[in-house]
């Protein structure tokens, strides 16, 4: 791993690591009325701190998604799929030594609506990401970050009471670890989540970088410096 990859990926074990801490922390304590409201700025805050080096993703999804918009490589995909899990699993260690228990289960619907929900949750995730930060349309915009943590407040607030509000199979794991999400069902986040990225990638190149009109066929912008995933 050379010198740049390295460094991106701390940069993605810290973004997943205090967006995982942050899940775990206002999930273990009772009546905490702005979590998805804190979850969304913390993801926010973590890709305006280290967007400009790795991209922000934080997120396996995202990181499927960028590769399959092309901005990024497999390489580089795999070491953030690493980081980020590491990332999530430490924070899901951190989270019951402060508060000395892991947290309840979130998920109260069945499995079709987990997975459905989960799906449309990391669809908008994903295609909210390459539109802000990728697309040629709105480079050098200031704004990704704080469009993209709304966006996860957003679908947690609509369907978190439902499977928990993950969009982020790295969330997923760190939920595992501290005790949200049985062993059984994980299964059903990675599968929904992956699709729903792959899904996004997809949509984004044909309504974006193949639209007759705007004619982005050849693509050739960078992204915003802060936000752009290479």
């Amino acid at each position: 791993m050379d010198g740049l990859l390295l460094r991106k990926c701390i940069v993605e074990f810290i973004g997943t690591f205090f967006l995982v801490f942050v899940i775990g922390c206002v999930s273990s304590q009772a009546h905490v009325v702005l979590a998805p409201l804190a979850i969304g700025a913390a993801l926010m805050v973590m890709i305006f701190a280290g967007g400009h080096i790795s991209g922000g993703h934080y997120n396996p999804a995202v990181t499927l998604g960028v590769w399959i918009r092309g901005r990024c490589n497999a390489v580089e995909a795999g070491s953030y799929f690493i980081a980020q899990l590491i990332g999530a699993i430490a924070a899901a260690v951190t989270v019951p030594v402060l508060f000395g228990h892991t947290i309840a289960a979130a998920a109260t619907g069945s499995s079709p609506q987990i997975m459905l929900a989960e799906f449309l949750g990391t669809f908008a995730l994903v295609y909210t990401v390459l539109n802000v930060a990728t697309a040629a349309g709105t480079s050098g915009n200031s704004f990704y970050g704080l469009a993209i943590g709304f966006i996860v407040f957003v679908q947690a607030v609509a369907v978190g009471a439902i499977s928990g509000g993950a969009f982020n199979p790295a969330v997923a794991i760190g939920a595992l670890a501290m005790g949200a999400v049985k062993a059984g069902s994980l299964w059903m986040y990675w599968l929904s989540e992956l699709l729903a990225a792959a899904a996004a990638a997809g949509v984004f190149r044909f309504v974006t970088l193949e639209h007759p009109v705007t004619n982005q066929a050849g693509d050739r912008s960078e992204a915003p410096q802060a936000a752009r995933a290479a």
